[in-house]
């Protein structure tokens, strides 16, 4: 039988070791771990039935992961703890030569920056390790990815445009509140925008480009332009694509709160000196909102996130949309998380799913696009995500 590690006791976590419950078939025996050893017990406790262990763990340090895998022989790592702890339990990985799957790029602690270079730079020794390491299998990055792997290999033969927009129309009844970690979230956010073209990239001001969508099921959004790491990817993987930008959509309320916070030094992500202790701002604030795993009872709304395509097939122009709905309400029925924790915890779970069925494998570093999209986009209906085609 099977031993699945999963890393991170979170929303996203928590999802995770629901939806591996589910298919118990495949993960076997679940180990959960985290820092925060009561978080892991909370999630064990929603599941009475099921087989899962729960152990504390310093995800900052690579030979305590490394003796916890040892100690379990896990064969698959699910990396769903912080992006700044990317590259530690990667290592650990590397070093036991077990499959590792993440859902976020790696960022660095002390600078507003995320990117794939640290970890693409392990496929050596993945390679070495004889292992695969899956990066960014959530939904964007992640779905997304596979949708455009999907619209490459059967809708056009040259994409030449690519928008990811991603609305969540999600209400909690908070004045402030953001829906993953608060200070990976308003990090985020808060950076400059960042695009794709014509083989260059272009930088713009926080929320300076912003144009109304049309969601299903949702309606029309402002969305503004956020750089985001999909796009590093699929420059790399989508052939002949001229242009890719990413949309996110985001309230009044929450741009002025968000604003207001950045003029008064907030989110700043360097320690100051406060009564004689050092404090990181961001740090602070972060334990003044609530608990984005605590907001899913009180969440209601739908999310909508697909990937808009212009191009070419057979000679002719197209446009189109390929997306996915989801219900805050039903997803807390489900597994006991809103549908933001839900959309990035399910594609972990079906990622995992196919490398422990050697659907997709390999050795070295991948991103999601490189792999055949077939698999994945089946699973996604079956495990919760159904998605939708239009042509526009």
């Amino acid at each position: 039988m099977k031993t699945t590690l999963i890393i991170g006791a979170g929303g996203v976590g928590s999802v995770v070791v629901h939806k591996c419950v589910m298919n118990a078939d495949v993960f076997g025996n679940i180990v959960l771990a985290s820092r925060t050893l009561s978080k892991c017990e909370k999630v064990k406790s929603e599941l009475p039935n099921a087989k899962i262990e729960v152990r504390q763990l310093d995800a900052d340090n690579t030979p305590e992961i490394v003796s916890l895998i040892n100690e379990i022989n896990a064969d698959i790592v699910i990396n769903v703890a912080l992006p700044y702890q990317d590259l530690t339990i990667m290592d650990a990985c590397i070093e036991t030569k077990t499959p590792y799957l993440d859902t976020a790029n790696y960022e660095h602690p002390d600078e507003a920056k995320f990117e794939y270079k640290l970890q693409w730079e392990r496929d050596a020794a993945f390679k070495e390790a004889g292992v695969m390491a899956l990066l960014g299998s959530g939904f964007d990055p992640g779905v997304t990815n596979v949708f455009c792997a999907y619209a490459q290999k059967h809708l056009f033969d040259t994409i030449e445009t690519i928008d990811i927009m991603d609305c969540n129309d999600g209400h909690h009844g908070h004045a402030f509140a953001t829906n993953f970690n608060p200070e990976i979230n308003l990090r985020e956010v808060s950076a400059n925008g960042k695009y794709w073209e014509a083989g260059r990239w272009f930088t713009t001001e926080p929320m300076q480009v912003k144009m109304m969508w049309d969601y299903p099921e949702v309606g029309e959004r402002n969305s503004f332009l956020l750089y985001h790491e999909e796009i590093e990817s699929l420059i790399k993987h989508i052939k002949g694509v001229q242009r890719i930008r990413f949309f996110m959509t985001f309230g009044d309320s929450y741009l002025t709160h968000m604003k207001c916070l950045q003029n008064v030094g907030m989110l700043g992500i360097k320690a100051i000196e406060h009564k004689g202790q050092k404090i990181v701002p961001i740090e602070f604030l972060k334990t003044l909102l609530p608990d984005p795993a605590s907001l899913g009872k009180k969440t209601w709304g739908k999310t909508n996130i697909g990937v808009v395509f212009n191009g070419i097939k057979d000679g002719e122009r197209k446009k189109i949309y390929i997306y996915q709905v989801s219900d805050h309400e039903e997803c807390y029925k489900e597994v006991k998380s809103q549908a933001v924790s839900y959309t990035t915890g399910v594609p972990a779970m079906i990622g995992a799913k196919l490398m422990l069925e050697g659907k997709w494998n390999g050795t070295g570093v991948f991103n999601m696009e490189e792999f055949d999209p077939d698999p994945f986009m089946q699973e996604l209906s079956r495990q919760g995500l159904p998605w939708q085609i239009k042509e526009l």
